[in-house]
């Protein structure tokens, strides 16, 4: 089954169950992908559906910060729930040590010298690891690796 054939069953499953946050959070992800296959008139695969979760978890997390300077804990909570019901969709969370072979791997793999390579680097790293660990700390860990 597909991922967006998923979504839409949990969809289901929600309504039948009453639990209107959970469906909400669905809701709002489905809207995000269907917007996104009517702007690019494409059909989303399981990659393009990571895509969109990934970068509304991103956005959840921005939010979460905001609300907390904010200290409007109320939005924080529902953030934090939509969060939860977005996460249950991603592939499993690489470990450090994994994304750290990877970042070696990578850098080998591209013959990178320094911090000057580091887009090549990110361009094989990217589509290996997109949905399984956070990009931005990746860069991190590409940049420390390249400076040394």
């Amino acid at each position: 089954m597909s991922l967006k054939a998923k979504i839409s069953e949990d969809m289901k499953a929600a309504m039948k169950a009453r639990e209107t946050a959970r469906l909400g959070a669905i809701r709002l992800l489905l809207a995000a992908i269907k917007q996104r296959e009517v702007d690019d008139r494409i059909e989303l695969d399981d990659a393009g559906v990571l895509a969109v979760i990934d970068k509304m978890l991103k956005q959840r997390r921005d939010s979460i910060a905001q609300y907390e300077k904010a200290g409007r804990q109320d939005l924080v909570d529902a953030e934090k729930l939509e969060v939860g019901v977005l996460t249950g969709y991603m592939p499993q969370a690489l470990s450090p040590e994994e994304i750290q072979s990877a970042v070696a791997e990578a850098i080998a793999a591209s013959g990178a010298a320094g911090p000057q390579d580091m887009g090549k680097v990110m361009a094989v790293l990217k589509p290996k690891l997109a949905g399984r660990a956070d990009m931005s700390q990746v860069s991190g860990l590409v940049k420390a690796a390249l400076s040394k």
